[in-house]
């Protein structure tokens, strides 16, 4: 695996030759940068892709603890967003932690107006890991509209299921991939732990983990989702891109046996 590792990094080295893709994370801002925007360029640059970012809300927390979030205005975001997208050609986008659906339209069409060719990376994230929801209700007719701009998304196991209204989230995953890529992450999986599904083009693959780790991070969504735009980012196919996403993912849980974990490519 270790040969692995070294061939995708190699590869990826070549193929920047000092001159990185931008890709662009739009999500909150954690002051312990397990996730969010800080995880999300720390991802980028392990990867190499050079990060932007644009913050939707303030949240305080740490690793193990959730006491609230200040929300961003839309209008404070896109401000945030015309000087980045006026100077940068941003061809891939991952979104984050959004306060609702209106103001992720309101952005998307945004980030449309300026490159109609941009590929979206949608984490859909509605709990906090330290437990806080972020959302009660969600209207599942407008999500519909939403993922037709989608390129991926890249929900858990309980969130693919609460998108749509459905109890089983395999169901709600297939009927997500009528209208994007999915990218179902499995680590909430109580029958198959760790274990991914990823529908291209409507098409089902399986992502088995080489192990269970007894390690969990901070910000594990966050960083898969990130490592996958940034893949993307670099010219990987959507598998190659997914099945590396999930490589570097792995490696970020074994990094350490603490709640924050380590980036690297190595």
């Amino acid at each position: 695996m270790q040969q692995l590792i070294s061939s995708i990094f190699y590869n990826i080295s070549n193929m920047t030759n000092n001159k990185r893709p931008f890709a662009l994370s739009i999500a909150g801002y954690d002051p312990s940068a397990g996730a969010g925007v800080l995880a999300d360029i720390k991802t980028f640059e392990a990867i190499g892709v050079y990060g932007l970012a644009a913050t939707t809300c303030i949240t305080y927390q740490n690793d193990h603890s959730f006491e609230g979030v200040h929300w961003l205005s839309e209008k404070k975001i896109q401000r945030q967003l015309y000087p980045i997208l006026k100077e940068y050609k941003v061809d891939f986008v991952k979104i984050g932690l959004i306060e609702n659906i209106e103001i992720l339209h309101a952005i998307i069409q945004l980030l449309y107006v300026n490159n109609s060719a941009v590929k979206i990376i949608w984490d859909p994230i509605l709990r906090a890991s330290a437990g806080f929801n972020f959302h009660k209700k969600i209207p599942h007719k407008k999500i519909k509209n939403i993922l037709k701009s989608i390129h991926f998304i890249t929900p858990n196991w309980n969130e693919a299921a609460y998108l749509l209204n459905e109890n089983d989230a395999i169901k709600s995953s297939e009927k997500l991939s009528e209208y994007c890529n999915v990218y179902l992450k499995g680590g909430h999986n109580i029958e198959t732990p760790a274990t991914d599904m990823l529908w291209i083009n409507k098409k089902l693959d399986i992502l088995h983990p080489k192990e269970i780790t007894a390690f969990g991070k901070h910000g594990t969504g966050c960083v898969l989702s990130s490592a996958l735009t940034a893949y993307l980012a670099l010219g990987y196919s959507a598998a190659k891109a997914a099945t590396f996403a999930k490589e570097y993912t792995y490696q970020f849980l074994i990094s350490n046996a603490q709640n924050l974990g380590y980036h690297s490519t190595v």
